[in-house]
């Protein structure tokens, strides 16, 4: 059986929405998935994408997933008072390397203390930053948003990734993985309110939610993912930008 891993925020919704596959799913914040997903404790799961990056010789990718977003994102916040220029100190989340990342790529004046720290802006994620949204006054930033403005591509946060050598089947519960998104594409109020009642947030602001989530590996995401880690590699956090490598089609189980 094929070890899944489920980040265990509601953005997975869509994906698992009606995921017709057997598998062993184990949850967590993308920082854990990431930690599992490398030392073999995994088959394939979203794993941060600079998380990738860094492991691109050891791991291959699932061609036609990923989590992104061309603008917005809601989920992702740097919450401050100060405008941004002014910006000095970010207490960043532990629960997300590519945020953290992209943190340094658009504010590379600041620099980064632990949260709960006093710092001039905090980094939120998942659902720490849509409840922010609601509970919060302070004015938030929208890093999706802020990303579009900087380069006018798709913000490719997490991609699926497998460990080499890659399990047989991969393929065949990618192809279960795009069908479940397409039927929670197809009945976003039946969506909506299923992850209502699972995750706790209004059935509408969720349905706006999902619509600005992406999770098609495109011709435009991949090219959002390759200037982030160009980005990335600029401001120190990347050695190298890697060549995107993939699970091969001998990674099919067998009829």
């Amino acid at each position: 059986m094929i070890r899944l891993g489920r980040i265990s925020y509601v953005n997975m919704a869509p994906v698992f929405f009606r995921l017709e596959h057997d598998v062993e799913e184990v949850a967590g914040v993308p920082t854990e998935l990431n930690r599992l997903l490398t030392a073999g404790a995994l088959d394939v799961a979203p794993i941060s994408s600079i998380e990738y990056a860094r492991n691109a010789d050891r791991l291959r990718l699932l061609p036609r997933l990923c989590v992104s977003s061309e603008g917005a994102v809601d989920s992702i916040q740097l919450v401050t008072r100060m405008s941004l220029p002014r910006v000095r100190t970010v207490a960043v989340t532990p629960e997300s390397a590519t945020s953290v990342v992209l943190t340094k790529v658009l504010l590379p004046q600041a620099a980064h203390v632990p949260l709960g720290e006093p710092a001039d802006a905090t980094l939120l994620i998942g659902d720490a930053a849509l409840r922010s949204a609601f509970e919060d006054p302070t004015p938030h930033y929208d890093l999706g948003r802020l990303w579009l403005e900087r380069t006018g591509l798709p913000m490719v946060f997490a991609v699926w990734a497998a460990p080499e050598p890659v399990a047989e089947g991969l393929l065949e519960l990618q192809d279960a993985l795009v069908a479940s998104v397409r039927m929670a594409r197809a009945e976003p109020e039946l969506l909506a309110h299923e992850a209502s009642r699972q995750y706790g947030y209004p059935a509408g602001f969720l349905a706006r939610y999902f619509e600005k989530l992406r999770y098609s590996f495109g011709p435009r995401e991949r090219a959002g993912l390759y200037t982030f880690m160009e980005m990335a590699r600029d401001v120190g956090e990347l050695d190298r930008v890697p060549e995107l490598r993939f699970v091969p089609d001998a990674a099919r189980a067998s009829a």
